[in-house]
């Protein structure tokens, strides 16, 4: 039988925006292309701390969600952002929700028989985006949000990221105590044919990357679809050998 499909829907359509600039390390600008205010200027909150390499041009297309709390400061959540004629995901907590979902529809065979979800699960003196327990035992996943594609290979991360380092080592580590640890690659953009690290951009991530398959920890890259709607989770794709 075909598996259920996993959706995050947005609780209102986004909007369209075209982005001005980014202020700061948590705000863009962007300009309304739709509603009553067409045209006036909006603020709205990115929780991207990455570098977004490529996708910051001024005049292009941006989604933004409104706030579900009408008395939040800024209005508006940057959700996407428009490269050629299609649409990247940027919200960082996407993949922990997607994750949740995919767990509840069971729309991914890697989370079958799993029977219960922990969210920032501690270990050690670690956090980890899930922890699930059922019938296989115990499985700990990470979660990474991917934006950049090269030549057709989905790579993250796209700066350097001594967090991400310290990420591996910690999978490895776990893994080495018998525990099932992967890292859940959520694709937010729809050309990535296969994925592999961003060795061009943090040569050290990569290198420990590659020793964290071999130290048995899975990774689990997945495409996802994003529209003004909401966030489709997609096909899993194959990772390029280092």
């Amino acid at each position: 039988m075909p598996r259920s499909v996993a959706r995050l829907p947005f609780h209102t359509p986004c909007r369209r925006a075209a982005f001005v600039r980014r202020i700061k390390r948590f705000t863009v600008e962007a300009v309304a292309l739709d509603g009553p205010d067409r045209g006036a200027l909006l603020a709205a909150h990115t929780n991207n701390t990455g570098s977004m390499l490529g996708l910051l041009r001024p005049g292009g297309v941006a989604l933004l969600s409104p706030a579900a709390n009408p008395e939040r400061k800024l209005k508006y959540t940057l959700e996407g952002l428009e490269l050629a004629g299609a649409m990247v995901g940027v919200n960082t907590l996407t993949p922990n929700r997607m994750l949740y979902a995919a767990w509840r529809a069971g729309a991914m065979p890697e989370l079958d028989g799993y029977d219960h979800f922990q969210k920032e699960a501690k270990v050690g003196q670690s956090r980890l985006d899930a922890h699930l327990t059922g019938e296989p035992g115990d499985l700990w996943v990470e979660c990474k949000n991917v934006t950049l594609v090269e030549d057709d290979v989905a790579r993250f991360p796209d700066a350097v990221t001594e967090r991400g380092q310290k990420h591996l080592r910690e999978l490895m580590s776990l893994a080495g105590t018998g525990a099932r640890v992967a890292l859940f690659f959520l694709i937010q953009r729809p050309d990535g044919r296969c994925f592999g690290p961003a060795d061009f951009i943090d040569p050290a991530y990569a290198d420990l990357f590659y020793e964290a398959l071999d130290a048995g920890v899975e990774a689990w890259p997945y495409v996802a679809d994003v529209d003004v709607t909401g966030i489709t989770l997609g096909r899993r794709l194959q990772v390029v050998a280092p």
